[in-house]
């Protein structure tokens, strides 16, 4: 590689200032207080005879104090005398087998001791119908044989499309619960459609399922919850959408824009489904979604431990480390992309031997006027947007930001942090 520190020994890296984004970030203080009074306003709990057996279906997307969440709807069934246990509702994921579904579960913290019930885990569905364009819909089949079923999701814009109605409780309906199967279905026609067949294919297995309510998560800037709302199942359509709004409202962002190179220390399934967020990083992988700031170059340090080497994303990534390759599993990230249809997101980048290396040649290749004026902004991840770090470039700008607050002096860029 001595060609390469050659042409990149002279590319000057900015020091870095650490600052604080404030962001309105209204929270959630007694998440099982919350729960339950969300379950009584809905009054929902009378749809559950006793002896009844009730599916709780649960994802595999980070939402905030899902444990907490999730045991207090096992407490509720139990309370009106139903016999609760989860499934695992989350498509492909955990490599599109019962025991990594579980497994999934198990990391996240959802495991049996903690909500109380049993994770009754299975890859086998049922076909409940047809869309008129012959995609088939398909239901987890433990799910469809319980009695009841209740979902719990956080609603959220999607990665990679636009909608009335986007990550939320229809779509793990219609993805999630459809396993691998019903993934793979809906994603066939790729993301252009995906808003029609969501909503399509969730009413499909309403009609056909015991589906009763389902609990809606709203999460703040800071990834904590900020909102519980219990949606009976008749009312789905018309609620999502306005949570979605809220939720859009509620989300964080990166307030410099644009970025000549944006540095992200970790990206991981754990943190998005894309690895990093588009709505945080402006580069999707359809162009059936758009938002979020113009970025130039984007470098990936590293994946996350949670990620178990499901590297999905890293095609967003311009320049990455010898590191990053070195962690991947290839097959987790394929099998994403082989359901998902999309297979830009799992390209390997341009990787370089040290993390130093990989932010000079995201310099040297940003086409900026003045190298010495380069705007880079470094993150932990897309979901840890408080603290983060700009270049002093950016400095001006920050002291004109109300919402922006200045915790450091400037710094070399340091290549040890975690």
């Amino acid at each position: 590689m001595g060609i390469i520190n050659d042409l990149l020994k002279d590319v000057p890296i900015p020091k870095m200032v650490r600052v604080r984004q404030n962001f309105h970030a209204p929270e959630i203080t007694d998440v099982p207080k919350a729960v339950h009074e969300s379950i009584e306003q809905a009054n929902v709990l009378h749809r559950i005879f006793p002896g009844d057996r009730v599916a709780i279906a649960v994802g595999s997307r980070g939402v905030a104090d899902i444990p907490i969440i999730t045991r207090e709807v096992v407490n509720a069934v139990k309370q009106a005398g139903g016999i609760p246990f989860i499934v695992p509702a989350m498509g492909s994921h955990g490599g599109a087998t019962a025991v990594g579904q579980k497994d999934v579960l198990i990391h996240l913290g959802v495991t049996e001791e903690f909500v109380g019930a049993p994770i009754c885990s299975s890859m086998e569905v049922v076909e409940v119908g047809r869309l008129d364009n012959g995609l088939p819909v398909y239901i987890d089949k433990l799910a469809y044989e319980a009695d009841k079923i209740i979902v719990i999701n956080r609603v959220k814009p999607h990665t990679a499309f636009r909608g009335p109605v986007e990550s939320g409780l229809m779509k793990m309906i219609t993805i999630g619960l459809g396993k691998q199967k019903g993934a793979d279905a809906a994603h066939k026609y790729s993301f252009k459609y995906m808003a029609q067949h969501v909503i399509e294919m969730a009413k499909i297995v309403i009609n056909k399922a015991p589906i009763i309510f389902g609990v809606a998560v709203l999460e703040n800037a800071y990834d904590r919850p900020a909102k519980i709302v219990t949606v009976p199942t008749e009312h789905f359509e018309t609620v999502e959408p306005e949570l979605l709004i809220e939720a859009k409202a509620l989300m964080p962002k990166i307030m410099f824009n644009p970025i000549d190179v944006l540095v992200i220390d970790e990206i991981g399934k754990d943190i998005s489904g894309d690895g990093m967020d588009p709505n945080i990083t402006g580069r999707y992988a359809t162009p059936y979604a758009s938002g979020g700031p113009e970025v130039t170059r984007i470098v990936v340090l590293s994946l996350s431990e949670k990620t178990k080497g499901n590297a999905n994303g890293i095609g967003h990534a311009d320049i990455t480390t010898n590191k990053v390759k070195e962690q991947i599993v290839w097959e987790k990230g394929y099998a994403n992309a082989l359901t998902s249809t999309v297979v830009s997101v799992v390209k390997l980048p341009m990787f370089l031997e040290t993390e130093e290396l990989a932010v000079k040649a995201a310099i040297k290749t940003c086409n900026v006027f003045d190298i010495n004026r380069v705007r880079v902004v470094r993150i932990k991840n897309t979901l840890a947007l408080r603290d983060i770090w700009i270049s002093e470039s950016l400095l001006h700008e920050a002291r004109q930001m109300k919402e922006i607050e200045i915790l450091s002096e400037p710094f070399e860029m340091d290549f040890s942090l975690p």
